[in-house]
């Protein structure tokens, strides 16, 4: 399905850590022929590199220069029908190194940074180099393209979410996740104004995604 504009679309998927995002965002980008961009892994590229140049993730300012200073581009992939981007360090796409239990502790420090947040908008509105997109992550409707009228927040209550965590083989206080990111003074993970919102506790990803592409077709339809 493709939709004659101007400008590329932007779907926006917002949400809480295990909410389901990547993976429905990722059946989105597919169904649609669009981009997939996930703006969490730009973040814990950068949580990866402040790691490896022994950076102190606790030093706002230090992380700050770290991100300052990296020499960072974009590639567009394609895997096995998807689409997608990836922001890669002096040439190198860190893909196994950023799933790492070290880089997931230390990302949230990073992400909390303001001054990384403004690096990462700016860099993130230029993924609309490469086309329609979906874009998943924690600010994208409120912060990174609040102008689209593709809004959309996932989430799912906390013990579901921490059991979908547990049989990845990952062990994390989502609580305490959900409080950092929302408590954040740069771009806090909120609900977009105007985002459809889906608690996916009891759904499958087909349904989730069969969800998102009903309403995406609805907003497409309104616009012709």
């Amino acid at each position: 399905m493709n939709l004659k504009t101007k400008h590329p679309i932007v779907i926006a998927i917002d949400g809480t850590s295990a909410s389901g995002k990547s993976t429905n965002a990722k059946l989105v980008a597919k169904a649609l022929g669009y981009v997939y961009v996930d703006t969490g892994a730009m973040y814990r590229t950068l949580a990866w590199h402040c790691l490896l140049k022994h950076v102190d993730v606790n030093d706002a300012k230090a992380v700050a220069n770290a991100c300052r200073r990296w020499k960072t581009s974009f590639e567009c992939v394609e895997r096995d029908g998807l689409r997608q981007v990836h922001l890669l360090v002096d040439g190198f796409y860190p893909e196994k190194e950023i799933r790492l239990k070290e880089t997931a502790a230390a990302v949230s420090h990073v992400a909390a940074v303001p001054k990384v947040r403004d690096w990462m908008k700016k860099t993130q509105r230029d993924c609309i180099q490469f086309g329609n997109l979906v874009m998943e992550g924690r600010d994208i409707g409120t912060n990174v393209f609040p102008e689209t009228d593709f809004k959309f927040y996932l989430d799912a209550k906390l013990e579901e979410r921490s059991a979908r965590r547990a049989a990845d083989g990952v062990h994390e206080n989502l609580a305490a996740r959900d409080q950092r990111d929302s408590q954040r003074a740069a771009a806090p993970l909120m609900i977009a104004l105007g985002a459809k919102v889906l608690d996916n506790s009891k759904l499958t990803s087909a349904e989730t995604s069969g969800w998102l592409l009903a309403e995406i077709r609805k907003i497409m339809a309104l616009e012709k």
